[in-house]
């Protein structure tokens, strides 16, 4: 590109940025007429609270579609029945892996870790596919 073109791309560029600055500053309210319109607002009671937004998002928690009474008897129906989980890790496959023996002995996992090590294959700590990004 020539120097002309470049200095007129510039040119262009900094009007087009600098102009929404010029027409927001002429058009908006002056600092005094707002704490006025604040003051007017707050005598006649029409400011919203600090916290509570105008239209809120978020709909109110309609709450529990059953009552305490019928919820604990139907935990007490299921303990009876035997059918409620218990507290902790629930999962049968996890509980069904703990029960089983070790099929490594100690000597062979510390033998493999330091072949891994001496490959180079080991993921520093904080640094695995789980770990949080910085």
């Amino acid at each position: 590109m020539s120097s002309k073109s470049i200095l007129f791309v510039a040119a262009v560029l900094a009007t087009s940025l600098s102009a929404p600055a010029v027409f927001a500053q002429a058009s908006s309210p002056t600092r005094g007429a707002v704490k006025a319109d604040t003051r007017a607002a707050e005598k006649a009671g029409k400011l919203t609270p600090a916290g509570e937004a105008a239209n809120p998002t978020i709909a109110p928690a309609s709450g529990p579609t059953t009552t305490r009474a019928e919820r604990k008897s139907a935990t007490l129906a299921a303990r009876k029945a035997g059918t409620l989980t218990p507290a902790g890790p629930n999962q049968k496959a996890d509980v069904a892996v703990q029960k089983q023996p070790p099929t490594k002995t100690r000597a062979e996992r510390k033998a493999e870790t330091l072949d891994a090590k001496k490959k180079g294959e080991l993921v520093p700590a904080g640094e695995g596919p789980g770990s949080p990004k910085k």
